[in-house]
């Protein structure tokens, strides 16, 4: 991910069978976002290709490969080999995907291995606007302190945490996907 303190990451094992669409499900789970928007997968971003998506009428170029039909074992073939997956396209979240190791037992349901940092909130303005908003919530006299607050939902006496990340939390979350 395009942030950088803290740095939000995650480290996720999973099925080499599982599907790119697959893998869009779970990064939105991992960082608790909610799948508001499109995304795509390509080796280095834009104008890079292979592109893989979903194909929609309203494309105006069609992806190279189905996200829902291309699995992750016929494009991740060796380890440390690196794809980006764009998540949000007005916001840009640009995210480094790196295959750190081919495990050659049979995965059955994935897990998250390590990870740190809070993810940013869904629809926060990419990179910049969460900067922006790590500035806001650190500065109770700043005048947008309490709108911002309101805005995630914390309580009075709640503070916005960068540096947060639980792994038990994130695995309950992932349990029942297969």
């Amino acid at each position: 991910m395009n942030v950088a303190k803290p740095p939000v990451w995650r480290q996720i094992q999973v099925p080499e069978k599982f599907t790119f669409y697959n893998l869009h499900q779970l990064i939105q789970l991992a960082f608790g976002w909610s799948d508001d928007h499109l995304y795509q997968f390509s080796p280095k971003g834009y104008g890079s290709h292979p592109v893989i998506a979903i194909p929609t009428e309203e494309d105006w170029e069609k992806p190279d490969m189905n996200a829902m039909k291309t699995k992750l074992n016929k494009v991740f073939t060796t380890e440390k080999q690196t794809f980006n997956y764009l998540y949000d396209f007005g916001d840009d979240w640009s995210h480094k995907i790196t295959l750190e190791k081919l495990v050659p037992d049979d995965i059955k349901s994935p897990v998250c291995l390590a990870g740190k940092g809070a993810c940013p909130p869904e629809d926060c303005g990419g990179a910049w606007g969460y900067e922006n908003l790590k500035v806001i919530l650190a500065d109770p006299k700043h005048e947008e302190h309490v709108d911002m607050k309101e805005w995630l939902g914390l309580a009075e006496d709640e503070d916005w945490d960068a540096n947060y990340f639980d792994l038990d939390e994130v695995n309950e979350i992932l349990k029942d996907y297969k």
